[in-house]
């Protein structure tokens, strides 16, 4: 899956690396972005920044790669028995230039200090990753988180190295699927009490809590975050579909806090998981242990059931999911 760059105005005593990027008709090209650990956003398609991405040489963007497990079948052959993602790498040929040799060093080492900072660890002892975006032609995007492997070496051809170089990098994603960056989400909330005979039949909103459908995009199972709205004195969700639920109680002896007043909130992470209360207080505790199962979205409709004992008006479920793709 190659990717289309601007056209390459080759620099003084320098050969075209790879030839030049044709654009492709009617489809335009793609652009590419890498932000490193600090939040810095490097453009890698854009000639003007002094570096980019050569059109050749660009892999690892398709199809996850999968270790499968069989058992032998009695009749012959065998059967499927599990698939694994395997992490991904990702080859990414820059191309850098400058003015003159100080020029091109000042950027050659800005990059690289930008791609290996994925490899530092914080003072949290977690090592923060990188983040390549690809965006396309009708303004969608997708994401991966990178580490640097390596890759960040000259060429070594007669004249490179004083004002130009190329380095074919080498990132690895411990997750194998890319995202898009613009998150989904669902809003359910508890409905009005009403008669329902008065003053003629009435039924409730699609939107209310209960039982309810819930659309994923997407190619690969998510991972959803909840944000759940007192008041509530316990909170179910249960994936119909599955069997798979958990149960929050806010005044579980781990806690102890009591129910949920209106406007207070409780954010249910699915992965990693974890149970934060507004104030930042945890409340992994609280969830139904051992048979809590903080469980996933699969693509397409997943039938769930929310509830809330002791709601009222106010009272909501707020689930939020990034889309997560098998290819850019």
């Amino acid at each position: 899956m190659p990717l289309i760059t601007a056209p390459f105005v080759a620099p003084p005593d320098t050969d075209p690396p790879g030839g030049t990027p044709v654009p492709l008709p009617e489809i335009g090209y793609a652009t590419a972005q890498y932000t490193d650990p600090t939040g810095t956003v490097w453009p890698l398609t854009d000639v003007g920044s002094g570096w980019y991405t050569l059109a050749e040489g660009v892999s690892g963007l398709g199809a996850v790669k999968y270790e499968l497990a069989s058992d032998p079948h009695p009749r012959g052959g065998a059967r499927l028995r599990h698939a694994q993602p395997q992490p991904r790498s990702i080859l990414w040929p820059l191309f850098i230039q400058g003015r003159d040799h100080m020029e091109f060093l000042a950027r050659w080492r800005a990059l690289a200090t930008a791609f290996t900072r994925t490899l530092r660890v914080g003072p949290d002892g977690l090592r923060v990753p990188g983040v390549l975006e690809i965006a396309r032609p009708d303004g969608t995007r997708r994401q991966i988180e990178v580490f640097y492997e390596d890759g960040f070496e000259g060429q070594d051809k007669q004249g490179w190295g004083r004002n130009c170089d190329a380095a074919v990098i080498s990132l690895w994603c411990e997750d194998p699927y890319w995202t898009d960056p613009v998150p989904q989400s669902v809003h359910r909330e508890a409905g009005s009490l009403s008669d329902f005979c008065d003053p003629y039949p009435t039924v409730s909103s699609s939107q209310v809590l209960g039982d309810t459908v819930v659309q994923v995009h997407g190619d690969t199972t998510v991972w959803p975050t909840w944000v759940v709205t007192g008041p509530a004195s316990l909170i179910t969700v249960t994936h119909t579909g599955t069997g798979a639920s958990f149960a929050l109680d806010p005044d579980a002896d781990a806690i102890g806090h009591g129910a949920l007043l209106a406007g207070e909130q409780v954010t249910i992470r699915t992965d990693p998981p974890s149970v934060r209360f507004e104030n930042g207080d945890n409340w992994i505790g609280g969830l139904n242990w051992p048979t809590a199962d903080l469980w996933g979205l699969a693509p397409g409709d997943n039938p769930v059931t929310f509830q809330l004992d002791g709601s009222g008006p106010g009272s909501s479920v707020d689930l939020v999911y990034y889309p997560r793709y098998e290819t850019a």
